[in-house]
């Protein structure tokens, strides 16, 4: 098969360009050209920017049998793409996340839980707050101009190998670093990520099986105590939700860290079955741990925790 993936040089989007490959298709890929691009050399380039108004003429009397929408961020880029590719190609993979949802305190999370109010389509700022709503507007984009030729993906915070966020690396290099670790909670709050490698296996497979519809994708879901044992770490010291707050360590200084109970708490709990049983296969979250370090050991990662402030912190903490 033909594949044109929209993105493809970071992250989700490298994983998803290397399982096409690897399961023997053709990729081409249209970016701006301003990220670094370690694909191999078999990856066609094609150089493009959708929020301008030539940006797609790369595209132009070419057709692939799917899509694969990594970058899709804001409504007048999402449109454009779809319109233009509409008679193009035959499935068009919109990669959205589970923070549409309108109501993320519930558990577990499924796709047919309400979303939240869709972004007007002239709204060109991602932030926090409108990083959801606007998924909403693209989603409803995707799925009104290709019907059930689209196949809507919501993961959830993924983890894995070319992590630049510095989320998940987070816990993997400070397991690595040893000695006494601060870890949120008291170990019966709940993490749950999923796998790059997992989102891009399923991607390919709704293709390759032109499987329409709208899937939550989510990894194994692990206690903290149980997370932080696969870490290999062997000292936590487990600081209650309250006294994180007094000292100002929230989920930037700890990221993956959402109390059970906190507003957002149920995006630990996304419900998986509707894509599980459509295929979707799960890394073992020791494999993820371990190849994630692998990658990260020499990636340059900055992280906003501190080991001087995590020692402050355990120290004031030990002395209340």
């Amino acid at each position: 098969m033909n594949i044109l993936i929209l993105g493809g040089t970071q992250f989700v989007g490298r994983h998803i360009v290397e399982a096409f490959l690897a399961a023997g298709h053709t990729v081409s890929i249209l970016t701006r050209g301003q990220s670094r691009d370690d694909l191999p050399a078999t990856v066609e380039r094609l150089r493009g920017d959708r929020a301008q108004a030539t940006g797609l003429e790369a595209l132009a009397s070419r057709s692939w049998d799917a899509c694969v929408d990594v970058s899709g961020y804001l409504p007048q880029a999402v449109r454009a793409s779809a319109e233009r590719l509409r008679d193009h190609v035959d499935r068009y993979v919109f990669i959205s996340t589970a923070s549409v949802y309108a109501h993320p305190e519930r558990h577990p999370v499924r796709e047919d839980d309400p979303l939240s109010p869709a972004a007007a389509e002239d709204v060109t700022e991602v932030t926090g707050e409108t990083y959801g709503p606007l998924k909403v507007t693209c989603e409803q984009i995707v799925q009104k101009v290709f019907g059930d030729r689209a196949t809507i993906l919501r993961p959830q915070i993924v983890a894995g190998p070319y992590d630049h966020t510095a989320r998940y690396p987070y816990w993997v290099d400070r397991a690595a670093r040893g000695g006494t670790v601060l870890a949120p909670g008291d170990g019966s709050d709940h993490v749950q990520v999923i796998d790059a490698r997992d989102l891009a296996r399923f991607t390919v497979k709704v293709v390759e099986e032109g499987i329409g519809g709208i899937f939550n994708l989510a990894g194994p879901r692990l206690s903290w105590a149980a997370f932080v044992a696969v870490l290999g770490v062997t000292s936590p010291v487990w600081v209650r939700t309250h006294d994180l707050k007094t000292h100002n360590l929230g989920f930037s200084e700890l990221p993956l860290f959402i109390p059970e109970h906190d507003a957002q708490g149920g995006l630990m709990d996304v419900d998986n079955a509707r894509a599980v049983a459509a295929g979707l296969t799960l890394t073992d979250p020791a494999a993820t741990a371990r190849d994630t370090r692998a990658w990260s050991a020499d990636a340059g990662l900055s992280y906003a925790l501190t080991p001087e402030r995590e020692a402050e912190a355990l120290a004031s903490v030990r002395r209340e």
